[in-house]
This record gives structure tokens, sequence and C-alpha cells, in this order.
């Protein structure tokens, strides 16, 4: 009998003790199986191959694999206490790196400081401290849920999206859900996440070519964090886990994928990411709750990881039907416009469409998209382009604008009123917010639509853009299309044409079609 042999009869408890060591220090899910009560003292650990794939990704972080890692997934998967609790300790102990720093962000410094007391709860364990206990030691001048510090100089710091300005600076930066998902859709609150995320956190680093960053998060928009980082290819290492399988997802990009990763191993449409986790009836009451409010978009983000839903937003691409030409009848014309005031860039543009309402010689109307332009211009160019539309609409298409508030909406009108004398025109100030102004013309294509009527596009090369920044809305990047096509439809319904809502019921307002010559 060997020596070792001996050894582990002798004391197996002493033998289990050292192989669950050595387990710990080589895999993050084995050590959070370890320590899971010392967070979770009620409730089981549940494995599967979903939080596996995210404890790899942080292994190859600590390897110095990956340096930059965003993880998309969807809620109820312990991406929080895998990443911002369980990571740090492993590396601290198990990993003997204790002189690493910390700075965890989150929208609210509420949940980082959350997960820094959880994270203690793991160190302070009889477990870890059996184990790891002679690595480092809490220093007595720095032990609070904000900042808690070790004896080799490392610690873990609580903030949040805008925390931080100046000062600490770590060799971890972990951003565990920068947007509030109630606040997704205010472009102010989405921009300063991303103005802090692009200006603050790359200066918050000891050493910029060693220093990792990690974000995890759910998707809540198309311009949050994790579409910047992939519009503008930041080089990120991607993992993007949809609650369900769907092989042809837009932002599963194997080129972004981490080469050590065996991939996504579903291979049925619609089969769920974790169902050990989150069952078919979990996600059916979520995704009833999400629907009760926040509609497709929010099920598409925060479950699917792609925050335009599959086949659209508030309008489906299959409620239009692109054909060759506008057939004669009389017509009601409006194009609607919407001003930006930039001019190159990647912000938003200028846009305009013109639609025009068309009577049938069986009492029902057609409605036709016959004209779309968008671009970043100059305010020259703008209103040269403004002028030359108008000629070439003619006197027949109803011009509706745009009023900013303040004089300098007022002096804008005066520079354009000559472009507009003879047609028939109107300056208005804007009401209510964008989703609002478009529900007539979203419920106008809905409503169509279930009696087999579709909008039609005329063909043209601006059909795909058309497509794409309507069907987005509101979750989309741009909405000067959609703003321009719910000023062009509203005009249509003061003109005399139009199904329209009001106060959520269906009414007909229709005073008749004009002949044509208006």
């Amino acid at each position: 009998m060997s020596h070792d042999a001996e050894a582990i009869l002798a004391n197996p408890a002493q033998a289990l003790w050292e192989l669950d060591k050595a387990d710990a220090e080589e895999s993050l899910i084995d050590f959070i199986k370890q320590n899971w009560s010392a967070v979770e003292p009620t409730r089981p650990f549940i494995d599967g191959w979903a939080i596996r794939a995210v404890c790899e990704h942080l292994e190859a972080v600590s390897r110095g694999e990956i340096r930059k890692l965003l993880m998309n997934v969807p809620p109820g998967f312990m991406k929080s206490l895998a990443t911002d609790v369980f990571w740090p300790a492993w590396e601290w102990g198990p990993r003997n790196m204790p002189g690493l720093r910390y700075i965890c962000a989150s929208y609210s410094q509420d949940l980082t400081v959350r997960d820094n007391v959880r994270t203690r709860s793991v160190i302070a364990s009889p477990n870890y401290q059996s184990m790891w206990g002679d690595r480092f030691s809490f220093t007595d001048d720095q032990n609070a849920k904000q900042k808690f510090s070790n004896d080799h100089r490392g610690f873990k710091i609580a903030t949040s999206v805008h925390g931080l300005g100046t000062g600490e600076r770590g060799d971890r930066v972990i951003i565990d859900d920068p947007h509030n998902v109630l606040e997704a859709e205010s472009d102010a609150k989405r921009n300063s996440a991303l103005q802090w995320f692009t200006e603050v956190m790359p200066t918050r680093v000891n050493d910029a070519k060693t220093a990792a960053f990690v974000v995890i998060m759910q998707r809540v928009h198309e311009e949050d964090v994790a579409g910047l980082i992939l519009e503008k290819e930041l080089g990120y290492t991607h993992l993007c886990i949809p609650m369900h399988h769907d092989p042809e997802h837009p932002h599963i990009d194997k080129a972004r994928q981490w080469s050590g990763w065996s991939g996504d191993p579903r291979t049925e449409p619609e089969e769920l990411a974790a169902p050990e986790r989150v069952s078919h009836e979990d996600v059916e009451e979520m995704t009833k709750q999400m629907m009760a409010w926040g509609g497709t978009y929010s099920v598409a983000g925060q479950l699917e990881q792609r925050p335009e839903p599959r086949g659209g937003g508030m309008v489906k691409i299959d409620w239009f039907e692109i054909v060759d030409e506008v057939p004669p009848g009389p017509h009601v014309r409006c194009r609607g416009w919407d001003f930006a005031g930039t001019e190159g860039g990647s912000g938003a543009g200028s846009a305009s469409v013109r639609t025009a309402e068309v009577a049938l010689p069986d009492g029902h109307t057609d409605l036709y998209v016959e004209d779309v332009w968008w671009d970043r211009v100059s305010p020259g160019a703008l209103r040269e382009h403004v002028k030359n539309t108008c000629m070439a609409d003619g006197y027949d298409v109803f011009q509706s604008l745009p009023q900013d508030p303040g004089q300098a909406g007022k002096y804008q009108v005066d520079d354009m009123l000559e472009i507009f004398s003879g047609y028939d025109f109107e300056f208005s100030l804007e009401s209510g917010d964008k989703v609002v102004r478009f529900r007539p013309f979203a419920a106008q294509a809905e409503t169509r639509d279930k009696v087999n009527r579709k909008i039609k596009l005329v063909r043209g090369d601006w059909n795909k853009k058309y497509l794409d920044h309507i069907s987005k809305f509101p979750m989309g990047r741009f909405k000067d299309i959609p703003d321009a096509q719910s000023r062009s439809y509203g005009g249509i319904v003061r003109r005399g044409g139009g199904l329209f809502l009001i106060g959520g019921s269906t009414i007909i307002h229709r005073a008749g079609p004009s002949s044509g010559t208006n």
C-alpha cells in the first residue's frame, strides 16, 4: 500500500478536505458550490451549462486570456453572485491573488454594496478561512460595506454609474447592470451611463495594459452599454445567452467569442438556456408580466438579449407590402418632417416621410408610404433640401413641420416661410412623447393587417432603411423616421382621412377623400 493511500485511510476527512481545496483552487464553479451556503443558506445551488459558461469566462479573465469581457444573460441566472460576489473572493484566496483591487459598479450603489457584504460573508465563512485564511486578512482601518481592504493592499469598492469620478484605481472593473430597466427609454439617462462608461471608467485602472473590464447585463435598449461595445467594436469578448435558443440570433457573433469556450450546447429552436433554474412556467410568467407594461421590447431585450423583437417593435415588418406605384384615385397626401441639428457624426438625423391615403372604388382606403428621406446635414443644407422637396412634391402635398419651442423656433419658422408661399403647410409644436405620437400610425398598421390590408411602400432605395428604423421603434437607435411618419400620418388625419385611436377606442374619422388637388 502506498504512503498516500495509507494517509487517506488514516484520515479520510483530511484527504477529502484537501481534494475539495484543490478543486476549488482550480475551478470557480467548484468554489461556488463549496461556499454557496455562506450567502444562500436556505436555497440549494443549481448547476447548469449557462452558469458554467459564465464561470469559465471569468476563469479566462483570471488567467489573462481575456481582458475585456461582455456577458449578456437573462435575469435569474445568478450573474451578480457569480461575477461580483464569488469571483473576487476566488481570486483573492484560491487563486492567491489578494493584491487585486476591484471597482464594482451598477446603476444603483445599493446593489453593489449588497454584493460587497456578500463577498465579505464568503471570505469570513469557516470553510473559506480554514482553506485560505492564511493568505490574507481584512484590515481594521478599512472594513466597511462600501469598501473593504486586505493586508496585501487589495480592496473591493462598491460604487455606482456616475460614481468614483476621481481617486481610486483598480485592477478589475466589474460593471453589473449599468442601466435601470425603468429608465432604459430615457435618452438622457441612457446617454449619461454611456458617457460614464466611455469617459470615466477607462481612467479608473492602475495599468491599462493589464487591467480587466467585465460587463455583465441584460439588454435593455439597442443603445445601451452592450450595444455601444458591440457597435463600436471595443475589443470585448462576448458571451451572449438568450433565454430561448435562436440559431439566427443577431448578437451571437463567433468572431467575438472566446476560443476556449465550446459554445452554446443547445440544438433545438426555442430550447431554454437553464430549464433547471428557470422553467417554461417561470418564463411564461415573466413574459406575461413584462408584456403587461413593457410589451415585446422588454421580453426581447431582457430575456432574449436582442433589444428589438423578432419581426419588429410597435409595428412589424410583415405589416408592410412593397408595390411599384400608387394607383389613381382621390387621395390625401402629407409629408411629415423631423429636424435634427446634427451634421455628420453618428447621432440623430433629419427625416421626412410622404404618405398618401387613396380612396378605393369599394369604399375602403389604402395607405401608401411614397417617399422617405433621412440624412445628417447642416442647417443650410437642410433648408435647401426642404425647398427642393417641397417643389418636387407639388401643391397637393400638405407639408407638416415641427417647430422648436422658444425664440429659436420662431426664427426658424420666419426663415422658412418664403419656401412655402402658395403651398399648404403647418408648423406646430410636438405634443406628448415620441411613443404617444407614433401610436395612431402603429394602430392603423395593425388594424389593416388584421383584415389583410397591409400598408404599401412604393419601391425605392429607401425601403430597407425605413423598415429597419420603423420596426425597431421605440427601442431602436434612430427615431427620426418614425417621428416623421407620425407627423405625416397625423397630417392625413387632420386633412380628412385616417383611422386612428382615441382613448383606446377605434374611431373612423373620414370627412371624405380629397379630389386629388389639395
